[in-house]
């Protein structure tokens, strides 16, 4: 063993042998609880292991820690991809495959060291993470939303759908909620403007942010969120819950649901538009709208829901208006 940083194979050979014998220790029982003594337990148990193994004495302080952490999080957390969740200057991680890891940082895309013990490895954490939001993905249904703990989102595709290994994209949002000040301090919209945004929602106008992918919708739509009066009541409706809505007591938060493994309970955005008009909301937003139910979405925005906010995908706001057009035709019954 080299004295130098441990390679890929290297580590990866280590932390197999780590994990099998924790796992064995601990009679396969690696899921059962979420709290923090339980982590710290098994945190001390990988260090006990790597400790005894002949080939700690030869690993330096640095090399010690990444096997111990490289086994954590393949055992806890989000296996290599850890310490790319947790580093804040990274807005998306894309997964292609498990050895074609990308990262989107200060606005450029680049190619990680990183990859996967194994495609079983990478299908377990994906797995995963879909059942954590009471979700499932296979090949029958391969693709499937999902997000993180902390909301960040996450979208899976897995072979046949996808060629070249199960792919992974996870979009990132700031902990903290993007705010309109935010967004002057970034010159991405004048004070003048601000101030008018600031008075159409007050003024309970119904607003539509379009754009392309990545163009920071969600972001401004908790910007504008961040405008509306703290005493409203507020129902947000997505299709995987991502929205960061900050000092609004009064918020039921919705979230469609896929069918299961016998294709049924699936709910849809179109019912949940429907149910939220029996909650009293006063203003509904919906995260994203993508099909049949813009037709609900426009009918609750006029009949008593002034003030509602969505977003969608198209490149101007004329090409969003005739999106919308398709979309409410695509609610009209077929014709006899």
């Amino acid at each position: 063993m080299s004295s130098q940083i441990l390679n890929h194979e290297e580590l990866k050979q280590i932390s197999r042998e780590i994990r099998k014998q924790v796992v064995l220790s601990q009679g396969g029982g690696m899921t059962g609880s979420n709290s923090e003594e339980f982590d710290k337990a098994l945190l001390d148990q990988i260090e006990e292991v790597c400790f005894s193994k002949e080939f700690s004495r030869r690993l330096s302080v640095q090399e010690l820690k990444t096997v111990i952490d490289t086994v954590f999080n393949q055992m806890r957390r989000h296996d290599v991809i850890e310490p790319l969740i947790s580093d804040a200057s990274i807005t998306e991680i894309m997964i292609n495959g498990p050895d074609r890891i990308f990262i989107e940082k200060n606005g450029s895309v680049e190619l990680t060291p990183l990859a996967f013990e194994s495609r079983e490895r990478l299908e377990d954490l994906i797995q995963s993470i879909v059942s954590r939001v009471n979700r499932s993905v296979n090949e029958a249904d391969p693709v499937v939303d999902a997000r993180l703990e902390d909301g960040s989102r996450v979208n899976v595709v897995l072979p046949p759908i996808a060629l070249n290994g199960p792919l992974v994209t996870i979009r990132k949002f700031p902990d903290k909620p993007m705010t309109m000040d935010d967004l002057i301090r970034y010159n991405s919209v004048t004070s003048e403007v601000a101030e008018f945004l600031e008075k159409l929602v007050g003024a309970k106008y119904n607003i539509f942010i379009c754009g392309g992918t990545g163009s920071g919708k969600t972001s401004f739509l908790n910007a504008l969120s961040s405008l509306i009066p703290k005493n409203e009541r507020i129902i947000t409706i997505e299709d995987s819950a991502e929205l960061q809505l900050s000092g609004i007591e009064n918020l039921a938060r919705l979230e469609t649901r896929n069918a299961n493994t016998e294709g049924r309970g699936e709910i849809k955005m179109k019912a949940l538009i429907k149910t939220s008009l029996r909650m009293r909301p006063e203003r509904i937003i919906v995260g994203e709208v993508r099909g049949e139910e813009a037709l609900d979405m426009l009918q609750a925005m006029n009949t008593g829901h002034d003030g509602s906010m969505s977003t969608g995908h198209a490149n101007s706001t004329a090409d969003m208006l005739s999106r919308l057009e398709t979309m409410v035709l695509m609610a009209a019954p077929p014709p006899p």
